[in-house]
């Protein structure tokens, strides 16, 4: 496998700046990607060892083609995330005046966040979608569009100038990105971590979903995440998207899964990995009666009944 990290490109959009922050990326070649489907598409082939991509935001949720290309092909499995706070700057050619701009882009992800700001300076600006907020800066350069909203860092790889900064509709708007690589034992418990996984149901039928996420309920598993995504398989035909706190190897969420595959039409495992918003010392206590001690002491108390020795 190379040693190389695909990433969502090109050169300069907050997915690199993101990258940078991991230690390891020091020690990979770092390649820029058109779009997410092509980073992990990079990985599945064989041409990258892992790829970083944005998978949800705090303004709009989860990152639909990215959960999209997790749910769909071959399966892969997240390693490590990352969260970057998140503002913008509207970069536009020198000598362009706020008054000039007629046309702007960026990534879809960055409207919402920058929406209202749109409204008041530019209400009758015409938005055009990009790969990515740095491809957008890119196609400034080029004459395409006016003006783009990216990280002001892109502005001098794209030789543009920065018009306004610290443009954000939310204050201490974040983004997370992970690392994606090709399924493999999980990483070690870290006591704060998260589970991601996939979950189709077997049949539409009334409590479903609440079926579902019974499984982590009784088990004082905290959600973190849940989005529903069409299977492409008609209208009212989804399967959810989960994040929830804790790693496979803890007793609850173990049997949180093996609950999950009992019930579900199918269940992927898109991996197990450390939070980024937990430092050490951080970590919250479980439910009460939920530890892995309490379960093991509830599957030995079991065992005694069924010898006789309670």
């Amino acid at each position: 496998m190379p040693a190389s990290y695909a990433y969502l490109g090109p050169e300069g959009t907050f997915t690199e700046v993101a990258l940078r922050t991991l230690p390891e990326a020091a020690t990979r070649e770092l390649i820029p990607y058109v779009s997410v489907q092509s980073a992990l598409d990079a990985v599945r082939v064989g041409e990258a060892e892992a790829a970083f991509v944005p998978i949800e935001n705090s303004v709009e949720g989860g990152i639909t083609t990215t959960l999209d290309e997790l749910v769909a092909g071959t399966p892969l499995m997240i390693y490590r995330e990352v969260l970057l706070s998140i503002t913008f700057a509207l970069l536009v050619r020198p000598g362009t005046k706020l008054s000039d701009v007629k046309t702007v882009t960026a990534h879809p992800a960055a409207q919402p966040q920058v929406r209202n700001w749109l409204k008041t300076h530019l209400p009758d600006a015409v938005w055009e979608s990009a790969a990515s907020n740095a491809d957008g800066a890119r196609l400034v350069q080029e004459g395409r569009y006016d003006a783009a909203f990216a990280g002001e860092f892109a502005a001098a790889r794209y030789g543009l100038e920065p018009l306004e900064t610290g443009i954000h509709d939310a204050e201490n708007a974040q983004t997370r990105f992970v690392l994606v690589g090709r399924p493999a034992r999980p990483a070690a418990p870290t006591g704060a971590d998260k589970t991601s996984v996939v979950l189709w149901q077997r049949d539409d039928h009334p409590g479903g979903l609440r079926d579902l996420l019974g499984e982590f309920a009784t088990r004082g598993i905290n959600l973190m995440l849940l989005q529903s995504r069409p299977t492409g398989a008609g209208i009212g035909n989804y399967c959810f998207c989960v994040d929830a706190e804790g790693h496979i190897s803890d007793r609850r969420m173990a049997e949180a899964l093996m609950g999950l595959k009992r019930i579900c039409l199918q269940v992927r495992y898109l991996g197990s990995y450390p939070r980024a918003d937990v430092r050490p010392g951080e970590v919250r206590p479980p439910f009460p009666g939920t530890s892995d001690e309490e379960f093991v002491g509830a599957a030995d108390w079991v065992a005694r009944c069924q010898d006789g020795r309670f």
